[in-house]
């Protein structure tokens, strides 16, 4: 496996990439691609869990990335500047496909707690907003789907909770209200979180799945009954105290994993 970073113009980001060498033998010459948008707050990137999720997607057959995206210690209010970095990512991405073995057709990012408010804002704007702010044909900037767990949604649903930490991510929270720009061009989404999540309530998943089907657009949505927030694979190898190693909502990535093949 080969591992990669770049440098994302001229602002804090990069993009991280463990990569396969295809197998000569086998059928599938280019491999789906997944990009790991972790949590963190918006004060930082838990990097070592970013690389495990990445690797446990990597031993499914994808080549694996993680973005590290501009946090609100290098830029206040925040606005959208994570949403582009992801954006560029995907960007870089798309130029990349023939040299990383990548099919162009099979990219997904995959958002974990306000990685999943930036994946789902760049759901929302990648093809309404993001062409003409980074200058990208929308072509360059497509996926295939998108899986957000237990995501931020819209700051009017319990995170943060403080007004002064809203205001170090925007000026104006209408544009971080995910819920509100679902539209026809939202790729199909993966949607999971834990119905007694104590840190972000489990309304903002489920506001965004209703904004999904009230435009009648592909989800699915697992809410699993128990969890603490930050779960990750929820398994040994990200749980961060006892109660993080749940067998039952670790199925999720199984669950994610085929809800990806069946879309092929």
């Amino acid at each position: 496996m080969q591992a990669i970073q770049q440098k994302l113009a001229t602002g804090p980001a990069q993009l991280t990439g463990l990569l396969h060498t295809p197998d000569e033998n086998a059928h599938q010459k280019r491999l789906p691609a997944i990009i790991i948008v972790p949590g963190g707050g918006y004060t930082h990137i838990p990097v070592a869990q970013a690389e495990t999720l990445a690797l446990a997607f990597a031993g499914h057959g994808y080549q694996a990335f993680y973005l590290e995206y501009t946090l609100i210690g290098d830029q206040q209010p925040l606005g959208l500047a994570p949403v582009y970095d992801l954006g560029r990512a995907i960007q870089l991405i798309h130029q990349n496909t023939a040299a990383w073995h990548i099919d162009p057709n099979h990219i997904t990012p995959v958002g974990f707690s306000v990685g999943g408010h930036i994946v789902a804002l760049y759901n929302d704007y990648w093809q309404t907003e993001l062409p003409s702010r980074l200058q990208v044909p929308a072509t360059e900037l497509a996926v295939a789907n998108v899986i957000l767990s237990y995501p931020v949604i819209n700051p009017v649903y319990g995170y943060p909770t403080e007004a002064s930490t809203l205001a170090k991510w925007t000026t104006q929270p209408t544009e971080l209200a995910a819920d509100a720009y679902v539209n026809a061009h939202n790729r199909p989404t993966f949607i999971w979180a834990t119905a007694d999540d104590p840190l972000v309530p489990a309304t903002n998943a489920l506001a965004y799945a209703q904004a999904f089907a009230q435009q009648r657009l592909p989800y699915e949505l697992h809410l699993f009954n128990h969890g603490p927030h930050g779960l990750a694979l929820a398994n040994s190898q990200t749980a961060w105290k006892p109660d993080a190693d749940l067998p039952h909502a670790a199925h999720w990535l199984e669950l994610a994993l085929e809800w990806l093949k069946a879309l092929d």
